[in-house]
């Protein structure tokens, strides 16, 4: 039934009429760069500040680029505020920033760092926007009315150089992102060129790698460089660098990559150090200030810098990736391509750019050579002409007098007509003229290279060599490989030393050292709860716990805390991730996987599985079906070797056997073999060894073979209650 308030609509329909729109106008308005390399809200705001004369003028208030930028860009002034910080030189985050800026704009490197509010900063546009802007008066770009057609703005802007791939962009669409590194500008250039002489030319050979604004060290293989360049996919390591103060015994992290944050990376060692996994570390500073990132890392006596580094380049954000997609609109659609089809389409977009450009010089030269040869027709007779224009008697009637006397058009009468009086002699004229020649050659080499691709390719090289020359700088970021890339081999990285595992019945669990343990061996637990298992070992060993849904937990014990007997422990469900209603039942440890798991069940059948069955080659956390689940468990217990051990039922009865008569399975969840055969409507309830029950006849409650029904409990073992239920 459809209530009456509701209609019913086509879910396909629905979401296309309500979502789409939405989709492609975050893809096309928002996300995505184009192939100038800006996205909308980047192109309003530098247009706007080019428009305010902040390419050639002095600064002015962040305040003010905003409100007027807000004209463009019908979003928050903060919005706008923070598209800006990324673009300035004081943010750091681009290879060749665009705004000049003075004042606090925060650090691409600091993720809590916040930049100041808009009225006390200043900004202007730096000198490589007059390449980025260059000719954009000169119809070299379509222009589109803004959001309220009172204005007119670019659709794209006419970047002399590939912008695309100089500095880095980073977009989240519906659907679809796109993230693209920077490259060296010097490189960028030289490869354009290169591939303007010969679209099939090795890009590598000139396009080394991608460089950063933050340096760092960039791990190069060839085959991932060659797959992003070919893609536009694909991934690449950048490494921090860091020196070795010997004074100071400290390390000094000066460079990170890209990708990641100063606090990031504090955030991450210091969790190493509280865990227990990183020891060499006394203390950690962020040491930075105006002359740059310093993190500085106080190492203990005796510790290697080399060592604990290679550590941490593994372990922490010290060593991070670059996931490259170069996603770009091209014409108004998304597309990913490697670097040569974006230098294809690049050079696509400048060749019209150029197109454009050289057609409204020609206009103009055009224009300029047509009026002039009006004027060359009156230097006949500059009296006449004076004569027409007094003679005329009605003002409307100048222009086609004059056009009839010298017989030339409406425009090259204008011209003449508006000529001051003063100007009306032979010298000006003669002047004037004499630009005829020259703007005949300038039009005629304008229409020869517009009729020439080759020529027009020319004039991009030449300007790209300019920028070079203008813009050109050292890579920021250094290119490792090879042995140089090698991190030293980094053995025995867990400290061995010894501890003692505490499990208790509510699963907190406790790794305490032995000399803390003979400091103080009073043990703090819950008022209800009571200790299950307790076991000596070391730090390099991994324990494993047994729970109640048969599931096997694996854990290297170097990674839960070190902590006191004074304290609770780790709570287990939040440590393993455990299900709601799931407990540790068991605990072992084990370096060498040796020995063997005794599953005791309620229904007098107990499953000997070699520790060997839980030995996993990658590092899984959690290993189901760990045990027999069709019967409730009586008793879990490890054993290095075989041994005697008493089973008793509900009903008291006692069975003495040796384990070495069940067989061994390796199938982890095997329900074994009976030992024990309950009488009717009683179940195994408990194995102790030998040495934890009181009586001595021992050979009353033996048997040779399994299974047995056992022996009752003799009246005179009885008051010792050795073996309860509880």
């Amino acid at each position: 039934m459809i209530h009456e308030n509701y209609i019913e609509q086509n879910i396909v329909q629905a979401l296309e009429t309500n979502y789409m729109p939405y989709a492609m106008s975050v893809i096309i308005s928002r996300a995505i760069p184009e192939i100038d390399g800006f996205k909308p809200a980047h192109r309003k705001l530098l247009y706007t500040m080019y428009k305010m004369n902040l390419l050639t003028g002095p600064r002015t208030k962040s305040s003010n680029v905003v409100g007027q930028t807000m004209k463009l860009n019908p979003h928050g002034d903060m919005a706008i505020y923070e598209t800006m910080v990324r673009l300035t030189k004081g943010n750091g985050a681009l290879l060749h920033p665009f705004v000049d800026s003075k004042g606090n704009f925060g650090k691409q490197q600091s993720r809590d760092m916040a930049f100041a509010a808009p009225r006390y900063t200043e900004v202007r546009l730096e000198q490589i926007c007059a390449d980025i802007f260059g000719d954009i008066d000169k119809n070299t770009v379509d222009f589109v009315d803004n959001y309220d057609g009172e204005m007119k703005e670019p659709t794209l802007l006419p970047t002399a150089f590939p912008n695309i791939l100089v500095n880095p962009n980073q977009g989240i669409a519906v659907g679809m992102a796109s993230n693209i590194c920077s490259f060296n500008l010097e490189e960028v250039c030289k490869t354009t060129i290169a591939y303007l002489k010969n679209a099939e030319c090795d890009l590598s050979e000139t396009l080394i790698a991608p460089d950063f604004s933050t340096g760092g060290q960039l791990i190069y293989n060839e085959e991932e460089i060659r797959e992003i360049y070919k893609t536009g996919r694909g991934s690449f390591k950048v490494r921090s660098k860091y020196r070795y103060d010997k004074k100071n015994n400290c390390v000094e992290i000066y460079e990170i990559p890209y990708t990641t944050t100063v606090e990031a990376i504090i955030d991450k060692i210091v969790e190493l150090v509280k865990q227990g996994k990183v020891r060499e570390i006394s203390d950690l500073r962020d040491e930075t200030d105006l002359s740059g990132l310093k993190l500085t890392l106080d190492l203990k006596r005796g510790s290697d810098p080399d060592k604990l580094m290679a550590r941490l380049f593994k372990q922490t954000p010290l060593e991070d990736s670059f996931s490259c997609n170069f996603n770009i609109l091209i014409d108004g659609k998304p597309k990913v391509m490697g670097v040569r089809e974006i230098l294809k389409e690049w050079t696509r977009f400048r060749l019209e750019c150029i197109r454009r450009r050289l057609e409204f010089d020609l206009d103009k030269k055009s224009h300029r050579l047509h009026l002039l040869q009006g004027l060359e027709k009156i230097l006949l007779d500059i009296d006449k002409a004076v004569r027409i224009i007094r003679e005329t008697e009605a003002e409307a009637m100048v222009i086609p007098n004059l056009m009839q006397g010298f017989s030339i058009d409406s425009i090259q009468a204008e011209f003449i007509a508006e000529i001051k009086l003063r100007h009306l002699n032979k010298e000006y004229i003669l002047k004037r003229l004499q630009d005829i020649d020259e703007l005949k050659k300038g039009i005629a080499d304008l229409q020869s290279t517009l009729a020439s691709n080759l020529a027009m390719k020319k004039l991009i090289i030449a300007e790209l060599d300019s920028i070079v020359k203008k813009y050109g700088k050292e890579r920021s970021t250094e290119i490792i490989q090879g042995e140089e890339a090698a991190l030293p081999e980094v053995l025995n990285v867990v400290e061995d030393y010894n501890v003692k595992m505490f499990l208790t019945e509510q699963n907190y669990a406790k790794k305490i050292t032995l000399v803390s343990l003979r400091a103080s061996s009073e043990q703090k637990l819950k008022d209800d709860d009571r200790m299950l298992c307790e076991m000596e070992c070391s730090n390099r060993d991994e324990v494993l716990f047994f729970s109640s849904q048969q599931n096997c937990y694996k854990m290297r014990i170097n990674d839960i805390p070190d902590t006191k007997a004074s304290a609770l422990g780790e709570y287990l469900p939040n440590l393993l991730g455990m299900e709601a209603d799931e407990r540790i039942l068991y605990m072992t440890v084990t370096s060498k996987y040796e020995g063997f798991m005794l599953f005791a069940f309620e229904n007098g059948k107990i499953a000997k599985v070699p520790l060997l069955s839980y030995e996993t080659k990658t590092n899984r956390k959690k290993l189901t079906n760990a045990f027999y689940a069709k019967s409730p468990i009586a008793d879990i217990r490890f054993l290095m070797q075989d041994t005697e051990l008493a089973a008793m039922s509900d009903i008291n009865k006692v069975l003495i056997f040796d384990t070495a008569k069940i067989p061994v399975k390796t199938t982890r969840n095997t329900q074994g073999v009976q030992v024990l055969t309950p009488k009717k409507g009683s179940i195994l309830a408990k194995i102790n060894t030998l040495d934890e029950v009181t009586f001595t006849d021992f050979d009353y409650y033996r048997t040779r073979n399994i299974p047995a029904r056992g022996a009752y409990l003799k009246p005179e073992d009885a008051p010792g209650q050795q073996m309860t239920l509880l």
